[in-house]
């Protein structure tokens, strides 16, 4: 900083408040500190900063997986509305294993972040009380849970896998099967399947036709395999309904090799409206989720709360939508 400081022909504290405050200093002043900083390649030192400032600008986000796009947007959202307010983005992901989002956590709390998204609703107990005793804003995201440990913003999953089971209904079918929801650590899959369950009961459609398969990792694998097996012990089912469009993309995949007619024979419906669901790929009929929009408010939400804001929403409900493509 005092080589900068030396180029640009100012004092250090001069070159500190253009790094951390730019709005505040005069343009031509600024524009002399961005050139020096140019030419001499220099990086601020971001940890010594906070170190005195006790503001690392930085929020952790530790996601379920990245996999399958089912989390991209989110992540994407979030990403640039912290953009907009100058802080930065830290990732990891769990892949459904609460252990690890545990030991994420605490990662992540050891670098002093200024904020936390999760997207898992089940927390150790441990994991709670780190976070409880961090003294950071933390945001659940892509589900509105009974009791949020702090704040929440996405949907009801159970309401969106009440809303799809219907609706397949009122279309005809009466013989619908589920896809997911039966794997340790999917929580939202299950909260989508009990969902689904509860949608065959008040219809009075019988009890669900699911099958557990917690060896299959890749999700288009878990909708191809289980597809057939399904099949093969209620071979009159009418309908699929998946966990995600990654698990329609396999069991779509694995109906058309077997030679069911989709929709005719076979209806199938996912979960998400990832790109490749749509008009000019799958022609999936599925629930849609605002991803971009639950990551951008989770953002918000801490900015609000850094700011002293605690007035504002604790829990924000961004709903879902059924989106009837050719396949149900």
């Amino acid at each position: 900083m005092k080589d900068v400081a030396r180029m640009a022909g100012v004092s250090t504290i001069t070159v500190s408040r253009v790094l951390r405050m730019p709005e505040k200093v005069k343009p031509a002043t600024r524009e002399k500190v961005e050139s020096a900083v140019h030419a001499l390649g220099y990086v601020p030192d971001q940890i010594a900063g906070s170190l005195s400032s006790r503001k690392t600008r930085q929020v952790a986000a530790v996601v379920s997986t990245l996999a399958g796009s089912i989390f991209a947007s989110t992540v994407d959202g979030l990403a640039q509305s912290l953009r907009e307010h100058g802080h930065e983005l830290l990732l990891g992901t769990t892949e459904y294993s609460s252990t690890s989002e545990e030991n994420l956590i605490a990662t992540a709390l050891s670098r002093r972040p200024d904020g936390l998204v999760l997207t898992s609703g089940d927390h150790t107990p441990l994991a709670r009380r780190m976070l409880a005793h961090a003294g950071v804003p933390v945001v659940e995201v892509w589900d509105i849970p009974e009791a949020p440990f702090d704040m929440a913003v996405g949907f009801s999953n159970v309401e969106a896998g009440r809303a799809m089971t219907r609706f397949l209904h009122q279309t005809g079918r009466r013989r619908i099967a589920f896809i997911g929801g039966l794997h340790e650590g999917d929580h939202r899959g299950r909260l989508r399947r009990q969902g689904y369950a509860t949608a065959l009961q008040e219809l009075g459609l019988g009890p669900p036709r699911s099958i557990a398969d917690p060896m299959i990792v890749s999700m288009v694998e878990r909708g191809a395999r289980n597809l057939g097996e399904l099949l093969e012990r209620w071979p009159d089912t009418d309908a699929i309904f998946c966990a995600s469009d990654s698990v329609a993309l396999g069991a779509l995949s694995e109906a058309r090799r077997r030679g069911h007619a989709v929709p005719e024979a076979l209806a199938i419906a996912g979960f998400g409206d990832f790109e490749f669901a749509g008009e000019f790929g799958l022609g999936l009929t599925t629930v849609r989720i605002p991803g971009y929009a639950i990551g951008a408010t989770a953002g918000q939400m801490i900015m609000r709360r850094k700011r002293g804001e605690l007035d504002a929403p604790k829990i924000v409900d961004l709903g879902f939508e059924i989106v009837r493509r050719g396949s149900a």
